[in-house]
């Protein structure tokens, strides 16, 4: 079963936008207390609400585009809109997530493969390769023979 649940349509109306249940509730669990429940009824609420904010958002973001006159919603975008439905307390917070965000996608993008820091062609690599499969199977050989297993 998909963390989606409720009727789907063909059409993606706004009735039909949800967020997945079961994150939705895992991050409810994890912010309450052990000793405090929270209804399904809640739960269900909470999750119309935080569709309803992202809806909010992403519409003032996109009119600040659109004034822009750019085609694509950018950070900078979401931060004046919210801004502008004055909901500054969370700026400095959805700053910081974003340079978090930015210093991964450049950290991700200095990583080399290991292929490229061998130092060594395909080639050679697949030579190595070949060098320790044969070495494994002596050892698994020499093994079999101390042990007295079958030969193959």
């Amino acid at each position: 079963m998909s963390d989606r649940e409720g009727p789907s349509s063909s059409g993606a109306a706004d009735d039909d936008l949800s967020l997945p249940k079961a994150t939705v509730y895992k991050l409810i669990a994890e912010l309450l207390p052990p000793e405090i429940n929270c209804a399904k009824e809640t739960r269900d609420l909470v999750i119309e609400c935080c569709v309803e904010f992202i809806h909010l958002i992403s519409s003032e973001a996109n009119e600040i585009c659109e004034k822009e006159s750019k085609k694509t919603i950018s950070p900078e975008h979401v931060v004046q809109a919210l801004k502008v439905l004055g909901f500054e307390a969370y700026v400095e917070e959805v700053e910081e997530v974003l340079k978090d965000h930015k210093q991964q996608v450049k950290d991700r993008e200095k990583k080399v493969s290991k292929f490229e820091q061998s130092g060594f062609s395909q080639e050679e690599l697949l030579a190595q390769q070949e060098a320790l499969f044969a070495e494994a199977r002596a050892r698994a050989a020499a093994a079999q023979a101390q042990s007295g297993g079958p030969s193959s």
